[in-house]
């Protein structure tokens, strides 16, 4: 990758880094847009950066399947995941009205813009994750 565009990637998570959002609900936007776009280096380093964090692992490892687990999960971050989904997906059908109302209803407006960056952000890294094929570390 280019240092000019490595420095301004850095850059925009450094923002998002320090977003006032709970640790929690960065890394399970960051492991769910990951494993979305199939990008096995980020759902590897995301899912390591939650059991950090104390997260139950049984919980992390449902990230990617949490409706089929969605007990496991509360209200807010259901509202998440739905929010993290759409803007992945965000060609399907945009994000609807439905999921942002909630969100600035959970959240506030801050604190929804500040997960829709921290989704942003791991979209675009993401994609460079699969564009250089980068691969989990091993061991």
């Amino acid at each position: 990758m280019y240092p000019q565009a490595y420095k301004a990637m850095d850059a925009l998570d450094e923002v998002v880094a320090n977003a006032s959002l709970n640790p929690w609900y960065k890394e399970m936007i960051r492991i769910r847009a990951s494993y979305l776009n199939g990008c096995a280096y980020c759902v590897d380093d995301h899912t390591q950066d939650a059991l950090k964090l104390g997260i139950d692992q049984r919980k992390v490892t449902l990230v990617p399947v949490w409706r089929e687990a969605e007990n496991r999960f509360d209200e807010n971050e259901q509202t998440i995941l739905l929010l993290t989904e759409e803007i992945s997906l965000i060609h399907q059908k945009g994000i609807s009205n439905e999921v942002y109302d909630q969100c600035i209803s959970r959240f506030g407006e801050v604190q929804t813009a500040e997960l829709i960056m921290v989704a942003i952000t791991i979209n675009a890294w993401n994609r460079i994750g699969v564009g250089l094929k980068l691969q989990p570390q091993v061991g």
